[in-house]
């Protein structure tokens, strides 16, 4: 059976679970590759992986048939067609508030007549002699996740979600928590009642909401499952390395 699309899986709202590549090194990448998740993002906005770096993790979690999507380090057209020109599936563009910062995104996305991204010849377009097979790879294929973490893009969420080019979206907790003033602290009052107004549009939306479970936490895995969360990115190699040595060393404590 022919294995379906992160495009096609997100327009039927299936669940997919991902998670996110902090590091930079391949060994990691591989090991991530390799257990099992439905997609990985390479985070280029809070890591120190450049695009060299970029373009040789899309290689390995491609060749492990996961889809590789990139976090790009802003809505810029440059960072958006660099990330793509490598062989990135699609993008998670951070900090989408408006309709208008989508549409800024989309234009670098997509080519004419859809967009405006510019054309050049690299690994995604068969490094030249491929252009037109990735053309309608890409016309068809392309992901576009805005990343939704500040207050006033939940309240324009509905707004965002009616653009065709908008394939879902994934709300980043620590920043919307951040942008209430309350950075970190989950179950204050503001924070819940932001969550609550995106689990009403995740409701009655056809586009699949999705959620970064930052840390190892099973329950709250179930929970954002249980809301209606068909998107979700799991923890983070950095924060699973980080965990696991702090369990090992606090185990070890113990028995001194």
């Amino acid at each position: 059976m022919e294995k379906l699309s992160l495009k096609t899986k997100l327009k039927s709202k299936k669940l997919t679970i991902g998670s996110w590549i902090s590091f930079g090194f391949t060994q990691t990448c591989e090991i991530m590759a390799k257990a099992g998740f439905d997609w990985l993002v390479i985070d280029m906005e809070h890591t120190a992986i450049d695009n060299d770096h970029c373009l040789n993790l899309i290689q390995i979690i491609e060749s492990n048939n996961i889809s590789p999507l990139v976090r790009v380090g802003a809505n810029d057209p440059l960072l958006i067609k660099r990330a793509m020109d490598a062989g990135a599936h699609g993008v998670i563009v951070p900090m989408v508030s408006t309709v208008e910062d989508a549409l800024k995104a989309i234009d670098a996305l997509y080519y004419p007549p859809t967009g405006r991204r510019g054309v050049g010849l690299a690994r995604a377009q068969d490094y030249g002699v491929g252009f037109e097979t990735y053309k309608e790879w890409s016309d068809k294929e392309t992901v576009f996740i805005p990343q939704i973490e500040h207050i006033d893009g939940v309240n324009n969420l509905e707004s965002i979600l009616t653009l065709d080019q908008v394939d879902g979206f994934i709300i980043g907790p620590y920043d919307l928590s951040g942008s209430l003033d309350v950075p970190g602290q989950w179950e204050h009052p503001s924070v819940i009642e932001a969550l609550d107004k995106v689990n009403e549009v995740i409701s009655i939306n056809e586009k699949p909401g999705g959620y970064h479970v930052v840390h190892s936490n099973h329950d709250e895995l179930e929970q954002r499952i249980a809301q209606g969360y068909r998107f979700i990115a799991y923890g983070d190699d950095m924060v699973f390395f980080a965990e696991t040595i702090a369990a090992e060393t606090n185990f070890i404590s113990s028995i001194k």
